[in-house]
């Protein structure tokens, strides 16, 4: 299994708890429209890895 620490990350203070993830340019995970924050290996399990 790939630890997510091999990937380059980025980080952008957002506002109003904004809490959105994308890769490569695509979103995969949007708090805003989920609801919630993803669950443990959820964005892991996302990009298959």
């Amino acid at each position: 299994m790939e630890s997510l620490d091999s990937f380059e990350t980025e980080l952008e203070v957002g506002s109003a708890g904004v809490f959105d993830v994308y890769v490569d340019g695509r979103l995969i995970f949007s708090k805003h429209k989920e609801n919630r924050f993803p669950e443990h290996d959820e964005i892991r399990q996302t990009l298959g890895i």
